[in-house]
């Protein structure tokens, strides 16, 4: 069987550690952005110069139209999605909650919580063995935030990223009989460019020395671990919180 990946906010970070890593395992992968198409694009050649197959597909998978557009544009070009990593993900600057909109909320909470649940469905009705599929996997990227809860700083990343931990677990015995399993990589913090986004990007090294292990995580070892989740050697691992943390 013909092994596709769809890897959601895979431009960049652990999204394109994954389908890197993913194409020179064998899969066919479709790279999805929102918006930076230049570094959707040169990951997408990379891949094809090495040989593998891959798509880069713009989509806000917050929006269900967008999903609906993304998962019919994958099952074209590629066929359908046996392998899903749920890894967009969104914060905004650090501040406490009497500060935050609902705006901010919504924008958050849309994009960690609301296309973790869009894309997971689409993947489902193309996987289950119930529906006709051939069976597949599914793993969520949350965080460390979850068990910490990012208090003064963001709260509600890390209430989106509790959300998602649920999530797992429920879905995970929703499908179990129907060929699918679904897991969580619980990442650390790590070498990624989100920390800008929120207004920090030497977050990591300042909190480096709060790890047992005395350092950042690289999106190459997460990326790892949700190959190892999807793979043959996980077959009997479904509904695990896996934390990649250096135990922080």
């Amino acid at each position: 069987m013909k092994q596709v990946m769809l890897v959601t906010g895979g431009g960049r970070g652990i999204g394109a550690a994954t389908a890197l890593l993913a194409s020179r395992r064998g899969y066919a992968v479709c790279i999805n952005y929102r918006s930076n198409a230049a570094t959707a694009e040169a990951l997408r050649a990379r891949i094809v110069a090495e040989g593998g197959e891959a798509i880069a597909v713009q989509a806000d998978v917050g929006v269900e139209a967008e999903v609906l557009r993304l998962f019919a544009a994958v099952d074209a070009a590629l066929g359908p999605v046996t392998a899903l990593v749920n890894n967009v993900g969104v914060l905004e600057q650090q501040c406490r909650l009497v500060d935050m909109s609902v705006e901010r909320l919504q924008r958050v909470f849309t994009t960690n919580i609301v296309s973790y649940f869009l894309c997971s469905r689409e993947a489902v009705r193309r996987m289950s063995t119930r529906l006709g599929g051939q069976g597949g996997g599914i793993v969520n990227v949350g965080s460390g935030a979850s068990r910490h809860g990012a208090g003064n700083v963001y709260v509600d990343y890390a209430a989106s990223k509790g959300a998602i931990d649920v999530f797992t677990l429920g879905l995970s015995k929703e499908v179990g009989a129907e060929g699918i399993r679904v897991n969580c990589v619980r990442p650390g913090i790590i070498y990624t460019d989100i920390h800008a986004s929120g207004g920090d990007p030497d977050r990591v090294d300042k909190l480096a020395s709060t790890v047992p292990m005395q350092r950042g995580g690289q999106p190459e070892e997460i990326a790892e671990t949700i190959l190892w989740l999807l793979g043959p050697q996980s077959s009997y691992v479904s509904g695990a919180l896996v934390d990649a943390g250096g135990a922080r």
